[in-house]
C-alpha cells in the first residue's frame, strides 16, 4: 500500500492552476560546501558541510506557530496573493523549541524536517544512488540572513529576522524572503555525517522540506550535492 500523501502534496495550490494568482515559495538549498573532516574521538570521523537554505520563489515562505505542546508548535503555512492579500494553510510541519547549545546561543523555535544531511553512494561519473548514512541535523531556522540573489522581488532589508528564544510564547512568525538565505556555517551544531570506516566515492547531499512538509511551487529542486572520495582529504570530486 503506498504511503499516505503529506497535506502539502495532498493540496499544493502552488501546483495547480490557482497557483497563476499566487505569489507561491520555492525553497532550494546550495551544495555543501566548506567542507571538512572533524576527528571527534571513539571512531567518530564526522564530514562537516555549510548548508545554504534559498528562497527562490515568487514570494517567501512564510510559516505561523501556535502552541500545541510544552515544545511545539503547529504550523500554518501563510501565501500571498499576486493582486493583493493572502491565503493560509495548514501544514503536517511543526516547530520545535531545540538547543544548538551554549556556544551557539542556547535554545530557539525550529521548523522540524526542514532539512537534511545524507550520505550516498556515487561513482565517478556522477551517478548517485543509495543513502548510506544520514546525519542527526533536522531543525532549522527560517530567517533572512543573507541576501544572496538581489532582484526585483527580493526585498533590499531583512524582513524575518533570527528565530525566536523565547520559550512562553504561544505564536510566532518566521521566513525567508525571496533572494535571500538562511545559511549555517560547517562548525554549526549537528552540521554533519559520521563518515567513520567508509571508504570510495559518495555524494555528501543536502535536501530541503525532505517530507515535503510545506507548500512549494516545486518539489523537483529540494537537493544538491558535491562528490567526494572518503577517507577525506579535504579534495572534492572523485
Amino acid at each position: 500500500m503506498p504511503a499516505a500523501a503529506s497535506q502539502a502534496e495532498a493540496t499544493n495550490p502552488c501546483t495547480t492552476p490557482q497557483a497563476a494568482h499566487l505569489l507561491c515559495p520555492n525553497l532550494r538549498i546550495g551544495p555543501p560546501s566548506g567542507i571538512y573532516l572533524q576527528d571527534a574521538g571513539r571512531g567518530h570521523q564526522l564530514l562537516r558541510a555549510t548548508s545554504d537554505v534559498r528562497s527562490r520563489g515568487r514570494g517567501p515562505m512564510e510559516l505561523r506557530g501556535t502552541r500545541d505542546g510544552h515544545r511545539s508548535m503547529r504550523v500554518n503555512q501563510r501565501i500571498y496573493r499576486a493582486g493583493g492579500g493572502q491565503i493560509t494553510l495548514r501544514t503536517d510541519a511543526s516547530l520545535h523549541f531545540t538547543d544548538v547549545g551554549e556556544y551557539f546561543g542556547g535554545t530557539y523555535w525550529k521548523v522540524h524536517q526542514l532539512a537534511r544531511f545524507e550520505l550516498r553512494r556515487a561513482s565517478s561519473d556522477g551517478k548517485v544512488g543509495a543513502v548510506v548514512r544520514d546525519g542527526p541535523k533536522l531543525n532549522y531556522c527560517l530567517r533572512d540572513l543573507e541576501r544572496t540573489r538581489p532582484g526585483a522581488r527580493s526585498p533590499s532589508a531583512r524582513h524575518y529576522p533570527g528565530c525566536s528564544q523565547d520559550p512562553d510564547q504561544d505564536h510566532i512568525a518566521l521566513g525567508t524572503s525571496v533572494g535571500w538565505s538562511d545559511i549555517y556555517p560547517a562548525d554549526y551544531d549537528r552540521q554533519w555525517v559520521n563518515v567513520a570506516g567508509l571508504r570510495g566515492c559518495f555524494a555528501l547531499t543536502l535536501v530541503v522540506d525532505p517530507k515535503h512538509l510545506l507548500f512549494e511551487s516545486n518539489e523537483h529542486d529540494n537537493a544538491s550535492h558535491r562528490l567526494l572520495r572518503l577517507p577525506f582529504d579535504g579534495r572534492t570530486g572523485c
